[in-house]
């Protein structure tokens, strides 16, 4: 039945309402293992696919595309396949031989009605340019289809976020955007790290009066998240190696006159994702009560000396939430764009305004039709 689907949109209220509670200790740093926040997320989505085989529908597929050696991407697509096991997502591997078959495999996963959902592993080509001129990454991030990018890096979903536009439909504002998994996976850290986000306050404002420095600029991690930081209210220091940009109140700056130094010591949150062994952040620089989040694969901090600054919210990785976020957007995706449910009720309200006349109802054919008339008297009087 239509009338008894519950949009994943619904169900995640709660989810996204229950914040966990991490406590800091005002004496030492505490180190919390993100898979408290994972948790609720992916018990949200295992009770989501119940109720899609209560009523006979499949759960979600997600592909996965790997065309490379690097082992982090070959670990990343292990956990992600695991973890859609465990929660009860269908979740199909199709490994290249060769990173040049990448985009007919993407176009054909594109155009393949039971396929919900489509990541692809990076680097393939790296900075390597395409035809188009921009690198051949970036073009293969664009050719996946906004309808099953469970990584929200498309241009589409890239575009409104910078834009801060949450929505696909407006101004029905049924469908909204996606947001890029491992961004993601650090603002919902952040709700729920104590201190972070106050939600007393209107969608927007959420971290009004924080300063947030990120250090490194990527377009996978550093750059939109700098972005939904600042789009939540945060004044975001964006670092990377040879600038520092301010993003605020939806507007960007180069400074001129900050230093990495400067931003880490005016921030109560700092992120880390520098993708080196050799990088760490100066511990003096981190302020008490301050919440440290570390993105990248290597450890950017000096985890003992951070631990003795009072009051610190340490998080060493993000990759258990970063697998929640992915699962969440192919759950969103598919109720927004595949499930037949809500395709069967879109079907039903074109139909609908089909048959509609143009002018709607009866009353507002005549309303227009008296005031043309009206008007046309009086044009004639003159």
């Amino acid at each position: 039945s239509i009338n008894t689907k519950l949009s994943y949109n619904e169900t995640t209220m709660s989810v996204a309402n229950d914040t966990t509670a991490i406590v800091a200790d005002p004496t030492k740093g505490v180190k919390v293992d993100a898979g408290i926040v994972a948790k609720p997320f992916r018990e949200q989505i295992k009770e989501h696919v119940k109720l899609l085989k209560s009523q006979g529908i499949d759960a979600p597929l997600l592909v996965g595309l790997l065309a490379n050696k690097d082992p982090a991407a070959k670990k990343y697509a292990e956990w992600t396949g695991r973890a859609c096991k465990a929660d009860g997502l269908r979740y199909e591997l199709r490994t290249l031989d060769d990173p040049i078959d990448v985009q007919d495999a993407l176009e054909d996963a594109n155009d393949d009605p039971r396929v919900h959902g489509i990541i692809v592993y990076y680097p393939i080509f790296g900075q390597v340019e395409s035809f188009s001129g921009e690198s051949h990454d970036d073009f293969l991030r664009d050719t996946v289809s906004f309808k099953c990018d469970v990584e929200g890096l498309c241009h589409t979903y890239r575009t409104n976020l910078y834009r801060n536009v949450r929505y696909l439909d407006y101004p029905t504002n049924t469908q909204k955007c996606l947001l890029p998994c491992t961004a993601l996976s650090v603002v919902k850290i952040l709700e729920h790290c104590p201190g972070c986000y106050d939600r007393s306050k209107p969608i927007g404002r959420h971290l009004e009066g924080k300063t947030v420095t990120v250090i490194n600029r990527s377009e996978i991690v550093g750059r939109p998240l700098a972005a939904m930081l600042a789009n939540d209210g945060a004044n975001v220091y964006s670092v990377d190696i040879n600038s520092i940009y301010l993003f605020t109140g939806g507007r960007l700056q180069k400074c001129e006159d900050e230093t990495p130094e400067s931003c880490v010591r005016k921030s109560s949150i700092v992120v880390t994702g520098v993708p080196t062994k050799a990088y760490r952040l100066p511990t003096e620089w981190i302020q008490p009560n301050s919440t440290v989040v570390n993105v990248a694969s290597f450890k950017n901090v000096d985890e003992e000396a951070l631990l003795k600054v009072p009051g610190v919210v340490y998080v060493p990785m993000v990759g258990k939430v970063t697998v929640a976020m992915l699962e969440r957007n192919l759950v969103r995706l598919f109720d927004q764009f595949h499930n037949p449910n809500q395709l069967a009720v879109t079907a039903s309200n074109s139909q609908q305004r089909k048959k509609d006349p143009w002018y709607g109802h009866p009353l507002n054919l005549y309303t227009a039709i008296a005031i043309t008339a009206l008007v046309a008297m009086e044009f004639l009087r003159k």
